[in-house]
């Protein structure tokens, strides 16, 4: 089990001035014909011991990570060196006068920024989203170098000479759009509502499932699936083949399986022949494309940094959709799903648009309550990084498996987004959360929930939080306006191990659920035991399968009946499929949902 290290200590270590003691040190430089025109971003260096990938490939913040250390660069030139030294801010060693000596693998990438001038006044340089999910490792236009041998001596500096140069004469190629198929097609439009936040022309974008008999029932009308959660390079998990049969099997460190790549392909086949069935209700399916500068994706709510994303979303975007690939685009005829971040979305998309939707399946989803943000409460602790006593203190924890052993730290996990990145342009888990939740601060950039260095909670900007995204108080704060609207349609799942504590947050909110009245919330909350991230509500399936089968498994609940809902049987109107056989069976059987 890892040793929890002495907060006072951690706490003193960083707030010292560094020791002068040698330091490795690297110029760095990229040639005219990467770029002819001077550049801003985030120079990383890499060092890695570990030889199987790239070190670019290599960062996280667990134990398995390489080490990485970030400087900000503005105007540099091509040709004209900058130099990479102590000052660099590193992890998971702080500096790198603090690296052991060793032979090391090299690299440097620069993750580019641009200058965004936005209507709200604000200019903020940021890494724009390049197609790729915002991952400064594959962004296309990043410089990098290639790896080179090194080594670190007794003295702390490179053997064999004192400062190294490197090149940055790679450059990450663009990432070409994927081609509709007869089942998947892609749309992106222009968000007029984006583009006026951020002052130059943004994009959302949409993987869109059509159904079987979609192009042959020219007449028919389709309810809308809207599977929130991280960038899609395309709409994941549906493969119209049977899985390769000269795939090489690899292994899931994850799920501790053997030839899961196999396994994601026959699932991926099997949801293929189910979606295309004679027996399968037909759904439009989407999954959306709102990467930004600060994260994959946007948290689909407006937001003082991010700008109106919930609305160029529900009111942009959804009905582009539904007028192209003849959607019914009435709210009952709409549900919205999804897992981690994609859970906290179809439950804040349910709650900030509780008119357009008919039900929201929120797996494990991020924190739905800031009284546990992960293991911290926003509003009670004074330090997100230490829990206090009267004579000592300790680490809190941030990442673990079902056992409770802890593998990363809070102060872990925000140190590596803080070499990554400062004024909280890692790209990171909680950068977004502090883009999307807080106020903009007056540099432009989003107000620190907590110091990212001593880990000292602002209590202000906690406020700000808990009015404005804390989607439990909101909901209880609100309930006499929502409960009419929200009632039987709130569904949560977590497993009770999960990684990174998301439970925490589903016990507070559950609390509060079920003490709401007056409607009573009539939703269900639903526990995995010992399951950890990202556990579904499937409770005869492991993880590994029940995270590839999303499409389906909410389906059976959204076609039940509820209290406050009568029968739609007229298949005439609303045909849920393209087989004529089927529909006059659907016609007598099946029982659709409209509200009352």
């Amino acid at each position: 089990m890892r040793r929890l290290i002495s907060a006072a200590v951690a706490a003193a270590a960083l707030a010292l001035p560094l020791a002068a003691s040698a330091a490795p040190t690297v110029a760095v430089s990229f040639p005219k014909a990467m770029s002819a025109a001077p550049l801003d971003g985030r120079l990383l260096l890499l060092l890695s011991n570990d030889p199987s990938a790239e070190p670019r490939a290599q960062i996280w913040f667990d134990l398995k990570t390489q080490m990485v250390f970030g400087q900000n660069v503005q105007g540099l030139a091509p040709d004209a060196a900058v130099t990479v030294d102590d000052q660099a801010f590193g992890w998971p060693v702080r500096s790198l006068s603090a690296v052991k000596p060793g032979k090391y693998r090299l690299q440097v990438v620069l993750n580019r920024y641009e200058t965004f001038k936005r209507g709200d006044g604000a200019v903020v340089s940021l890494p724009p989203d390049q197609g790729e999910g915002q991952h400064w490792n594959t962004k296309p236009g990043n410089l990098y170098s290639t790896p080179i041998e090194v080594e670190i001596g007794p003295d702390g500096t490179f053997v064999g000479g004192g400062r190294i140069a490197v090149s940055l004469d790679q450059k990450i190629p663009e990432i070409p759009r994927p081609a509709d198929t007869p089942w998947i097609k892609h749309v992106r439009i222009k968000s007029e509502l984006l583009s006026k936040f951020w002052g130059r022309p943004m994009y959302l974008g949409a993987h869109v499932l059509v159904p079987a008999g979609f192009d042959t029932h020219p007449d028919a009308r389709y309810p809308l699936m809207v599977f929130h959660g991280h960038y899609p390079d395309d709409f994941g998990g549906f493969r119209t083949t049977p899985p390769d049969p000269d795939l090489k099997p690899d292994y899931s460190d994850r799920f501790h399986l053997a030839g899961y790549n196999r396994i994601q392909q026959q699932e991926a086949y099997d949801f293929y022949k189910q979606w295309s069935g004679p027996n399968f209700p037909r759904f439009l399916a989407i999954e959306i494309e709102h990467a930004n500068p600060y994260y994959d994706d946007s948290y689909a709510v407006n937001s003082a940094n991010l700008g109106p994303y919930g609305d160029a979303i529900n009111k942009e975007l959804i009905p582009a959709i539904e007028k192209q690939f003849r959607g019914i685009g009435q709210g009952w005829a709409r549900f919205t799903y999804g897992g981690s971040t994609g859970g906290w979305e179809a439950l804040a998309t349910q709650v900030f648009y509780p008119d357009m939707y008919n039900g929201a399946f929120a797996a494990c989803p991020d924190p739905i309550s800031f009284r546990q943000y992960t293991t911290i409460d926003l509003y009670k602790d004074e330090n997100a990084y230490v829990l206090r006593g009267a004579n000592r203190s300790i680490e809190r924890a941030g990442y673990r498996n079902y056992l409770g052993e802890v593998f990363a730290t809070q102060r872990d996990v925000n140190s590596y987004e803080l070499a990554l990145g400062d004024k909280g342009r890692s790209g990171e888990q909680y950068d977004i959360w502090q883009a999307v939740y807080g106020p903009r601060g007056p540099d432009g950039y989003p107000k620190p929930i907590f110091d990212k260095v001593t880990g000292e909670i602002d209590r202000s900007v906690a406020d700000y939080w808990r009015e404005h995204y804390d989607l439990t108080h909101i909901i209880q704060r609100d309930w006499k306006t929502l409960g009419p609207k929200l009632a039987g349609k709130i569904h949560v799942y977590v497993g009770r191990g999960d990684n990174y504590f998301l439970n925490n947050a589903v016990y507070v909110a559950e609390e509060v659920f079920t003490s709401l009245k007056d409607p009573p919330y009539g939703g269900e909350v639903a526990y995995g035991d010992k399951d950890e991230h990202c556990w579904n509500g499937a409770k005869d399936l492991p993880n590994a399968i029940s995270r590839l089968r999303y499409n389906t498994l909410y389906l059976p609940k959204i076609l039940i009946v509820g209290s406050n809902q009568r029968l739609l049987i007229d298949v005439k109107e609303i045909p849920f499929t393209s087989d004529d056989d089927y529909v006059k069976q659907l016609s007598a059987n099946t029982k659709q949902l409209e509200p009352a």
